[in-house]
């Protein structure tokens, strides 16, 4: 029997997503001991720092370079060449005869939740992709290594800053998790719909500001065999997720995620929500084409650059993504969501623009000084900079990317930043937070978009599992005012 409170062997091993493991080979890896309803101390990288390698002012974290490294990076939208390329050179070359162990892979959660199940973790993740890791889980057991000896740091390029001092405020906003620093979210990102600018100039078409000028372009392109909208059913369904939420936030600005994010009553049955849910599945009624579902996100992509699908929800990983399968005449850009109602509380350009694609440090590693030392120089405009020219993407570090040719995507994306001005979508954070609510949400919309589900019924399912997490004193809760 467990005290109020304590997380049981079994509940632990959900919330990491090992419950299918648990009567398997290895169940006995993870210490059987119940602990406490709150967070474990985080392990701080810097408490070892001395005695692992000697502090100087050219290695201010106490980097050992006896020590190997081990990276694991999700090679998806933006490969793995960023970290092989520039990010793991710098390192090397900042710590002579050090050994970097990289792995790269799409399985983020197959090949790591069992390493963190065993105790035998990489030293730096990049946790993304359709499996990433429920992190909230893995910083309540202390997996997570604070990263405010980072944040403390001199800064690469001028060391008389620190390197907090020389990233965008939202990554260090978005670093909390029960309010300890345990994530560096990296890129900046522009989440909103994805066209062919050239294919609508020479179509002659315009954006479409309004739900209805949506749907009236919905019907020109169905004379012409093209589908208005898709997002991919298999990998990458939360894509649409997003876009549901960020529709919500439009009609009743981002209070309405907040309140989903804090697990407020019934915050899933808000009209805002009801009203952008309804209006995408109209759209996927009327114009849109259920054989969707059964694809990945590469897969409905490849048919976007047909000009089988007119607009395609992403962010701007995308066109880095797509580099190989691109047209030479297909230009991507960025179109904000049309706004669904007259009343919306954020303009139609309001676009969602944040931090995202995380990286964490185990504190239960074995150079957990080596991994923070790994993302101060990723941190540096050096790291940044490559990073940028790799990918495509823009990262959190002040003026990296002065002086870069950047793509007409990004460009796109730029335009449509600064024409949203301070009308800014918020991200959805209960993403991170919560992995089984935003995993269940957007299983459930599937099921919705596929016609097997009322906007009442779906709604009713996901405000269920809220109240299910929000009453589980085995997850540790987060909160957020903006």
């Amino acid at each position: 029997m467990t005290h109020p409170g304590e997380i049981t062997r079994r509940q632990l091993l959900r919330r990491i997503g090992m419950t299918a493991l648990v009567a398997g080979p290895g169940a006995g890896l993870l210490s059987a001991c119940a602990t406490g309803g709150g967070p474990e101390p985080v392990a701080s990288a810097s408490a070892g720092a001395s005695a692992s390698g000697l502090v100087s002012a050219a290695n201010p974290l106490g980097v050992d370079a006896k020590k190997p490294l081990e990276v694991v990076i999700f090679s998806g939208g933006l490969g793995d060449a960023y970290a092989t390329g520039v990010h793991q050179p710098l390192y090397t070359k900042a710590h002579a005869g050090v050994q970097i162990k990289h792995v790269g892979t799409q399985n983020i959660g197959t090949q790591l939740r069992p390493r963190f199940l065993s105790g035998d973790v990489p030293d730096v993740v990049n946790n993304s992709g359709p499996e990433a890791l429920d992190l909230a889980a893995l910083a309540a057991e202390g997996h997570l290594a604070d990263l405010t000896p980072l944040w403390d740091a001199p800064s690469v390029d001028d060391p008389g800053k620190k390197v907090r001092d020389t990233v965008t405020p939202a990554a260090l906003e978005n670093a909390k998790l029960n309010g300890q620093d345990l994530v560096l979210n990296y890129i900046v990102s522009h989440r909103a719909l994805w066209y062919d600018s050239k294919f609508f100039a020479d179509k002659g078409w315009t954006l479409p500001t309004t739900w209805e000028e949506f749907k009236a372009l919905g019907e020109t392109a169905k004379k012409e065999g093209i589908v208005l909208f898709a997002f991919p059913g298999q990998k990458g369904p939360y894509y649409q997720l997003w876009n549901m939420l960020y529709s919500a936030a439009k009609i009743g600005g981002n209070q309405v995620i907040i309140d989903i994010d804090n697990l407020v009553d019934n915050a899933w049955k808000s009209e805002a929500v009801k009203a952008s849910v309804t209006a995408w599945l109209e759209v996927q009624t009327a114009f849109g084409d259920k054989s969707y579902l059964g694809l990945d996100h590469t897969q409905t992509q490849i048919k976007h650059l047909q000009h089988k699908v007119l607009f395609y929800p992403c962010g701007s990983w995308l066109e880095n993504e797509m580099v190989k399968d691109k047209p030479k005449d297909f230009e991507y850009a960025i179109a904000p969501i049309p706004s669904i109602t007259a009343a919306d509380k954020m303009p139609y350009g309001a676009i969602q623009v944040g931090v995202g694609e995380n990286f964490v440090v185990a504190a239960k590693g074995k150079n957990p000084e080596g991994g923070l030392e790994y993302m101060r120089l990723m941190l540096s405009k050096e790291g940044a900079k490559g990073f940028t020219e790799k990918t495509k993407n823009l990262t959190v570090v002040n003026g990296a990317a002065e002086g870069l040719d950047l793509t007409p995507g990004l460009v796109s994306a730029a335009k449509a930043q600064d024409a949203a001005g301070q009308n800014i979508i918020t991200d959805a954070r209960f993403e991170g937070w919560y992995k089984e609510l935003f995993d269940y949400a957007w299983q459930q919309q599937n099921t919705l978009m596929a016609g097997r589900l009322t906007v009442e019924e779906y709604l009713d399912k996901v405000q269920k599992k809220a109240d299910d997490i929000k009453a589980d004193s085995s997850i540790a809760k987060q909160t957020r005012n903006a």
